[in-house]
């Protein structure tokens, strides 16, 4: 064992001890937390791509609507065209 220092600062082996059980307690919560925080963000992972899986189906699905509006305007414009001159 040490003798004090002079200036009457003195640390135990038990104070040591204790401190660095309470240090080793706080890294493992941060280290739980951390694994939590890793696995929320696998699942966030997880569900970006579902939705953007599912955003690109809609996409393909909605296609033909535009293509059909202007091949009816066309068909339409045509028909106007033929009756006009038709006659």
């Amino acid at each position: 064992m040490t003798t004090p220092d002079p200036a009457g600062v003195y640390i135990s082996s038990a104070q040591m001890y204790q401190e660095l059980r309470s240090l080793s307690d706080g890294l493992t919560r941060v280290e739980t937390k951390l694994d939590g925080i890793g696995q929320g963000l696998t699942d966030l992972g997880k569900d970006v791509a579902d939705h953007e899986t599912r955003l690109r189906t809609l996409e393909r699905a909605r296609w033909p609507l535009p293509t059909i509006g202007v091949l009816a305007g066309v068909a339409g414009a045509a028909t106007g065209a033929v009756a006009l001159f038709g006659r």
